[in-house]
């Protein structure tokens, strides 16, 4: 494509394939089209560009398309030309539109205004209905199961602005993938158009961000973003997006201990001394033995006892550390009951923050 090799046979092609199978439209009925896509433009409102596949679609003609209706006010072609009407096969913007509508959603011209409101608002009646359907939990079991569920996994919200339909609902179906059984990401919203203060409103009651592709918020809306504390990202590219949403969601996972065992001591006698309590006179056997790790005290093998050292003294001095081969003198934090040939096991732990993949 980028050199036009090829291109007059691709074309020839096409027209014999068309020709053989007979694709034919008719120009006089009513214009039936397909939304290729669709935004929110602040001087001309929704906007959609639409495929007229059949019919002829004219300036002032009653449309329904998706959950929306209108009266096309003006048509404007490829070149930024206005025109009165569009043909089959003809691209063209469409204005006049009473909402933005979804790409793929397929225009219909009908003949009455009033037609156009019924078939949009029992569409729009209808795509509730089944959300509802879907959403709701047929049984109290099913409803305490989707309780736990939702208890267990940390949710970031977000709100989704961007200048067309295409790119919000790319966006929001790439922000859905983000997650697993731990954190997900939920989209509490999303259209096109500029940020608004009712888009602030929303995040701030959720405690959210928002995300604004290709559009800014208005004047009104950053004055209430200051005042409210809520964050504005604005991005350009997709991916950039994507990865700062990643990023934010791997915080919420918690981290993955490490833990590794550093050294073994064996009590060798257990006396107590006034103001400490129990003290067991060890020999460090292996590794070290630190002020700071934590101990575990066996017995014939099994675990006693875990906690932390109350003190640790190389004769009668406190010490950070002993190594293996020296004596010394640990006491456990709140726990006492040491005896005579118990082994204690010391361990660091170590937080690892985990990512997204």
């Amino acid at each position: 494509a980028k050199t036009g090799v090829g291109l007059d046979k691709l074309l020839e092609a096409i027209a014999l394939q068309a020709e053989i199978l007979e694709l034919r439209a008719n120009p006089k009925r009513a214009a039936q089209g397909a939304v290729i896509e669709a935004k929110l433009d602040v001087g001309r409102g929704p906007v959609a560009t639409v495929l007229v596949r059949n019919g002829t679609l004219r300036k002032g003609d009653i449309f329904v398309v998706g959950e929306q209706w209108g009266k096309v006010r003006a048509l404007v072609n490829d070149k930024g030309e206005t025109i009165t009407e569009a043909g089959p096969s003809v691209p063209v913007e469409v204005l006049g539109l009473s909402g933005t509508p979804q790409a793929g959603d397929t225009l219909n011209v009908v003949e009455t205004e009033a037609q156009a409101r019924e078939i949009a608002d029992y569409r729009s009646k209808t795509t509730k209905d089944k959300r509802a359907a879907v959403g709701a939990a047929t049984t109290l079991e099913q409803l305490m199961a989707k309780a736990k569920a939702d208890q267990s996994v940390a949710e970031l919200p977000v709100l989704v602005k961007a200048d067309v339909q295409g790119s919000a609902e790319a966006i929001v179906q790439a922000l859905e993938k983000i997650g697993n059984d731990e954190v997900r990401v939920r989209v509490l919203s999303s259209g096109v158009g500029a940020i608004t203060d009712t888009d602030v409103s929303l995040a701030e009651a959720s405690g959210a961000p928002i995300i604004g592709f290709n559009v800014r918020a208005n004047a009104m809306a950053r004055a209430s973003a200051t005042q409210k504390g809520v964050e504005i990202r604005y991005y350009s590219i997709i991916y950039d997006l994507v990865d700062d949403i990643k990023a934010a969601a791997s915080g919420l996972l918690k981290a993955e201990v490490r833990e590794t065992f550093i050294g073994y001591a064996k009590i060798l006698e257990v006396f107590k001394v006034s103001n400490v309590g129990m003290v067991a006179g060890c020999l460090v056997t292996e590794g070290i033995a630190r002020r700071s790790a934590g101990v575990r005290l066996l017995r014939d093998n099994v675990v006693i006892h875990e906690g932390t050292l109350k003190t640790l003294k190389r004769f009668k001095d406190e010490v950070k550390e002993v190594i293996s081969g020296q004596e010394c003198g640990m006491a456990f934090e709140r726990y006492e009951d040491v005896r005579k040939d118990d082994v204690i096991e010391i361990f660091e732990r170590e937080e690892i923050q985990r990512t997204l993949a």
